[in-house]
């Protein structure tokens, strides 16, 4: 029976075949589910996966096979769920169906991919001790992947010798590439370089990914000699550098100052048909512009769209910086504001890079109103904000470019965010960056407190305001109305209405809505009703 598999190109179109699956008499066979169910793992869609593979369970009553219990456990692993992956080996037994090694090396990567690094050795020692499945190169290659990726590659190289004692699984060309790949990374190099000796003394191939992986490692520590012999030595042997490696070829001779050299790479790349990507093209940019050559750098960049290769946030923040260094700020500041249009989002190096030009150049009120633009484009994530102060600070030119209004925005998403112990931790470590808190400061810190129900605090921050000077404004007190309405003090409510109204503020619209809110039209001597009439008595008449 042809169902139709070849035609799923999205999620739709998977679940309106499952929906005519499950709607079959005679049902299909597991098999053709088995086959669905792999297709909406190739799209990626992971949860929409497991709920097809409960209704089989639950509502169809499909008899499913190991088959499916194994894209199960998948599933779940790859949506960082490797606990009720477990949960379904118990499902084998009860199916009469046997965990074969693909089953438990699903379950090693899912232990590995959540850092459950203990219980992943742990899992591998239980399956050599008792013996769970036959172990093949596969496991053996998820355990070094996974202890290469803990930053732990000298147990790696353990697991490699263990290997080489054993009859059955010998150590291939991923496993080595994985250990000298992780050396490079740890700039571990003659370690790297001895492995890779070891593979052609045992007679295990090289592949591009292994040289490719070695030539970075070497160019990064600028032995060009060596990353030279080694790019002879892969023609020579008739492996094609790829894309991976001429990137980390041009990347390495750009910040050697090599930048004409990186261009002809770029060239040699086009001819031997190896399509240059967004690295190559964003390491050769970030050359032209360590050289203050930045029209170069500009004319790399508005080529890339011809060569059908989209410029990523890094390239953007890389042209930023070279035309903020040139104090080009305007151009900087035309590249920051198409970001967004091109679909991407600045994130902390972009913004800490263009408010350092903007800074450098004289225009703090431009800087001032970027930085508040945060608060909506960032959208509650204070946590990037924080770490945005900590590198202007650090890196943005010192103190003296700080502002307290950058740490309102902040401590305004903290208290927002219900994080109010951050934001008083900030609070008082303004005094300590050269900065005073403002009228701004205390009032979003009082909301805070009032949102949190703590009324004293809220008292002593307008105590300290008054110790300081600092004249509540209308702000301050629609801010004490509404959070004693809130907090259901309607006493105080009406003692800080009245002194707001003495000093001539106007009541927000906001806090009115909410005293009609409150009001019971039937109780004409409750606080509210009486505060109400005062303030708005034909709105309180259209009320009544």
């Amino acid at each position: 029976m042809k169902l139709g598999l070849e035609n799923i190109k999205g999620l739709g179109d998977a679940l309106c075949l499952y929906e005519n699956m499950s709607r079959m008499s005679p049902l299909p066979r597991v098999v053709q589910f088995n086959k669905l169910l792999s297709r909406v793992v190739n799209l990626k869609e992971y949860s929409a996966a497991i709920h097809i593979f409960k209704d089989l369970c639950n509502n169809l009553g499909v008899s499913v096979d190991d088959y499916t219990l194994n894209i199960a456990i998948n599933c779940y692993c790859l949506s960082n769920r490797v606990d009720y992956g477990f949960s379904i080996l118990g499902w084998f037994f009860k199916r009469g169906c046997v965990p074969n090694v693909f089953t438990f090396n699903t379950l090693l990567k899912g232990l590995f991919r959540e850092n459950k690094i203990n219980e992943a050795q742990g899992l591998f020692r239980k399956m050599v001790r008792e013996g769970l499945c036959d172990i093949d190169v596969v496991t053996y290659g998820t355990v070094i992947d996974g202890l290469c990726k803990a930053g732990n590659t000298p147990m790696a190289i353990e697991m490699i010798r263990v290997m080489q004692k054993g009859r059955s699984c010998k150590p291939n060309t991923n496993v080595y590439t994985t250990v000298v790949d992780s050396r490079c990374k740890d700039r571990m190099i003659d370690s790297a370089l001895k492995l890779f000796d070891e593979m052609s003394e045992k007679g295990i191939s090289r592949d591009v990914v292994t040289y490719s992986a070695l030539i970075c490692g070497l160019c990064n520590l600028s032995r060009w000699s060596e990353a030279k012999m080694l790019i002879k030595e892969m023609i020579d042997c008739k492996i094609r550098p790829n894309v991976l490696t001429f990137s980390a070829l041009i990347d390495a001779l750009c910040k050697e100052g090599l930048v004409d050299e990186a261009k002809d790479v770029l060239q040699i790349m086009k001819q031997q048909n190896v399509t240059p990507n967004v690295i190559s093209y964003s390491a050769l940019i970030d050359g032209y512009c360590l050289q203050e050559r930045i029209n170069k750098a500009r004319y790399v960049f508005d080529s890339m769209a011809s060569n059908n290769v989209a410029p990523d946030i890094r390239s953007y923040n890389i042209l930023i910086n070279g035309y903020c260094k040139k104090k080009r700020i305007d151009d900087a500041m035309h590249i920051f504001r198409e970001t967004p249009r091109k679909g991407l989002k600045p994130n902390v190096a972009t913004y800490t890079t263009i408010l350092k030009g903007l800074f450098r150049g004289g225009r703090c009120s431009e800087a001032l109103e970027i930085f508040d633009e945060l608060q909506g484009s960032w959208n509650g994530e204070v946590e990037r904000a924080l770490l945005l102060l900590d590198a202007l600070e650090g890196k943005g030119g010192g103190k003296h470019h700080l502002h307290i209004s950058y740490y309102n925005v902040v401590i305004n998403g903290l208290c927002e965010a219900k994080k109010l112990d951050l934001a008083r931790a900030l609070f008082r470590d303004l005094p300590s960056k050269g900065l005073e808190p403002d009228v701004v400061t205390y009032n979003i810190l009082m909301k805070g407190c009032y949102q949190n129900g703590l009324f004293e605090e809220a008292k002593n921050i307008l105590l300290k305001m008054e110790q300081l000077c600092l004249s509540p404004d209308e702000i301050t007190y629609n801010a004490i109305v509404k959070g004693n309405l809130r907090g259901g003090k309607y006493e105080d409510a009406a003692n800080f209405f009245e002194k707001m109204c003495a000093k001539g503020f106007t009541l927000h619209a906001s806090t009115l809505e909410l005293m009609l809110d409150l009001l019971d039209p039937e109780d004409k001597n409750s606080t509210i009703f009486k505060m109400i009439q005062k303030l708005a008595p034909d709105t309180l008449k259209q009320k009544l």
